[in-house]
Order: C-alpha cells, then structure tokens, then sequence
C-alpha cells in the first residue's frame, strides 16, 4: 500500500509511455507549455470534464469521476465512466486525433480501470478510447498482456519519480510535435553533444 503523499497522477503514465523525459520534465520539475495539439484536447475534454452525470438509456454516465489506488500508488480522474444497468462498468477516456502508435493512451485506460477495479470491487474487461479526430469510440480489451504492460509502467514511472532524475533527451520525429520541445531542446541536449565543446567554441569566439 502506497502512502497519498507517493501517489503519481494516472495522466503520468501517458506521459511516460511517450516519453520519459516528458514525463520527468511536467512530473518532477514542473514544466508544461501549450500548442495546438494540447489545446485542442482541452476543448476535447470540455464536456467530458463537465463534473456532471446524467441517465441515458438505462446507463448513468459519470463524468470527471476522481479515482485512486493505495495497491498501486495512482490517483487521478476518469473522463467518463458508465455505469449499466447489469452492472457492467465501463470507463471511457477521450482523446483528440487519432490512434496512436504506441499504447499510451491503452495504458491510461487500464490504469483507471485498475483503480475502478480497487474501489467498487469489480471486474472490468473493457473499456474505450474516443478520439475526437475519428468521432468514434475504439474498445480497448484489457487483457492479461495489456494489464502487465500498465503494471510495468506504473513501477517505472514511480522509480524514475523517487530517483528524481530527469532522463537525457533523445532526439525523435515525434519530439516536434510534443508542446515541450522548447524546454526539452532534444536536438541540443543530446547524447551526440559535447559539453566541453561547446565551451571551448564558445570561449573560442569571446576571444
């Protein structure tokens, strides 16, 4: 059992997956900038963060629905989770674009669903992803390769956090789209990069 003071925020995971250095940069020193990707997924999240919950068609549609895990140290909030009148519970996570390629956003899924699991007592076999890009829901299965995955993640991101070091960046094709490449500067602070070369050219020129 984790402490509250030791829990990460699930949004974490997601953060990992697609970068751990992005995750070290928002989760240990407290960086975030905005682009136009982040803030459409704000406005994405605008209704499904409304705090409300209505009935529709014998299902209640919980929206903003804080959840934690004391098992697995994690805390956050589920965009949508439906409660059906068997007693299916089925948590939704909303997303701007499309698919990705890597399994971020499936993780994000599975942890709340582990959360969800922890608090009601329940089994949750599925869930979804909708993207807002698509305007379609995509169910996720989560099965037992999927739960270890998230699993391994969660221990990660708690190692990386309690060791408090920030990981070197490491340029890729996706760091131009990530809203912290100003900050992250992967194409400066790269593993190719000299920190004596840099000054002896720099000192190179002052002269």
């Amino acid at each position: 059992m984790f402490p509250e003071s030791d829990f990460i925020p699930i949004s974490a995971l997601t953060h990992f997956v697609y970068c751990p250095r992005r995750c070290a940069l928002v989760h240990l020193e407290q960086q975030w900038a905005e682009n136009r990707y982040t803030a459409e997924g704000k406005v994405l999240h605008e209704r499904a963060d409304s705090g409300q919950a209505s009935q529709q068609k014998g299902i209640r549609v919980v929206r903003t629905l804080p959840i934690c895990s004391r098992q697995l140290g994690l805390s956050g909030q589920a965009d949508v989770v439906e409660f059906h009148a068997d007693g299916l519970i089925y948590p939704v996570e909303y997303k701007r674009g499309k698919p990705k390629k890597d399994r971020c956003d499936e993780v994000q899924l599975c942890a709340q669903a582990l959360c969800l699991e922890e608090m009601l007592d329940v089994q949750i076999d599925s869930g979804a992803l909708f993207y807002g890009k698509q305007r379609r829901r995509k169910e996720i299965f989560l099965d037992a390769e999927l739960r270890a995955l998230t699993k391994e993640i969660i221990d990660k991101t708690h190692q990386m956090i309690i060791g408090g070091k920030t990981p070197q960046a490491v340029y890729d094709k996706k760091c131009d789209a990530c809203s912290l490449l100003s900050l992250c500067l992967p194409k400066s602070c790269g593993k190719s990069r000299s920190v004596s070369r840099y000054m002896n050219r720099m000192l190179g020129e002052d002269l």
